[in-house]
């Protein structure tokens, strides 16, 4: 099969099982749907690893990074003038304890420090795996956050929907 092909039989697994996680009413259902199903190809050993052509990640990672960045409106900066001391916190302590962990991951179980240490970090799995691919980590960088972002995509939303009544928060229908 050729590598064009394949992508395509990756893509087209990716795009099948994101578009039914749509109905499934979970955040980020796409992204984690996409995931799941271009991950299940792969590790079923039926298709080869997809080789990229060159270029098509950072295509990606600019693509991605001006979705995200086009969420950045007056608004935004006006909420952050309120956020920016509790958006701090939330960042270094998320950034000690990504250290901190990945100091305890590479002792404890001999995972290599530089895996360990992004994989801990805090960050999205695609902006992450693209700094480990700088190390030549990408894919056990991409493995590690790929779980923790599907862990956290399942429970987040369950703890929130569990905590909302006890806590007297309204959630939107």
């Amino acid at each position: 099969m050729t590598s064009l092909v394949t992508l395509l039989v990756y893509l087209l697994g990716g795009a099948a099982l994101g578009s039914l996680m749509l109905i499934s009413g979970i955040p980020a259902a796409p992204l984690l749907g996409a995931m799941l199903g271009a991950g299940l190809l792969s590790i079923s050993g039926q298709f080869d690893v997809a080789i990229w052509p060159l270029g098509t990640k950072t295509v990606l990672g600019i693509g991605i990074g001006t979705v995200i960045g086009t969420g950045i409106n007056p608004e935004t900066i006006e909420e952050l003038q309120l956020l920016w001391k509790p958006a701090l916190v939330i960042t270094f302590s998320l950034l000690i304890t990504g250290i901190f962990v990945g100091l305890l991951i590479n002792r404890f179980f001999g995972v290599d420090k530089i895996v360990a240490l992004l994989g801990a970090a805090p960050g999205g799995t695609i902006g992450m795996s693209l700094v480990g691919a700088e190390f030549g980590v990408g894919a056990a960088v991409a493995a590690l956050h790929a779980v923790r972002l599907i862990t956290v995509l399942f429970l987040i939303p369950a703890i929130v929907n569990f905590l909302a009544p006890i806590q007297g928060i309204d959630l939107p229908k």
